[in-house]
């Protein structure tokens, strides 16, 4: 099995070389390149790419990156959950929110605390999704969030930093 500290793929560009917590885990079938940091005890799953060309990309503590989804100068807080083949490009994602399944957070969007984007959805340039909020559609549009959605965003979060902690044990970083 591969060694953690080896784990995905990484490059470095312009003079900046990919940062990964000790306790994250990142599959080697992910690829970082240029400025990209992942935080304690997130994950970074198989066919991830993170480009931290000329703005930064950062995963925070506890976060989950999706398999097929791109990361282009995102910044996420701290236990966000980013589903499968999503794109955030040039945007923000705060603390403990949930980007759904193929959606895209563009360039300059904000995607607030504790927030859900449904899956499909679309957050236009500039958008700012506030505080407590689902936004779904194209382009989005956003309603405050019911307790069951509120729910589900820390279910979703709390069984990925499990799975990632049985992927670590496990030595599974293909």
């Amino acid at each position: 099995m591969a060694d953690p500290a080896s784990a995905g793929n990484r490059e470095p560009l312009f003079g900046n070389s990919p940062d990964v917590a000790d306790t994250a885990f990142v599959s080697n079938r992910s690829y970082l390149v240029g400025d990209v940091a992942v935080g304690p005890r997130a994950s970074v799953w198989p066919f991830v790419c993170a480009r931290g060309e000329d703005a930064a990309v950062t995963v925070g503590a506890e976060s989950n990156v999706q398999e097929f989804t791109m990361l282009h100068g995102a910044d996420l807080g701290d236990g966000v959950t980013v589903g499968h083949n999503v794109v955030v490009d040039y945007a923000t994602v705060e603390d403990d929110s949930l980007v759904g399944m193929q959606s895209a957070v563009l360039r300059g969007a904000t995607v607030e605390s504790g927030s859900l984007v449904a899956a499909g959805s679309v957050v236009l340039q500039d958008q700012t999704v506030p505080e407590g909020h689902l936004a779904y559609g194209t382009p989005a549009r956003t309603k405050p969030l019911t307790e069951a959605q509120r729910a589900e965003i820390e279910r979703v979060h709390e069984h990925y930093v499990e799975l990632s902690r049985s992927y670590r044990a496990a030595e599974r970083f293909e």
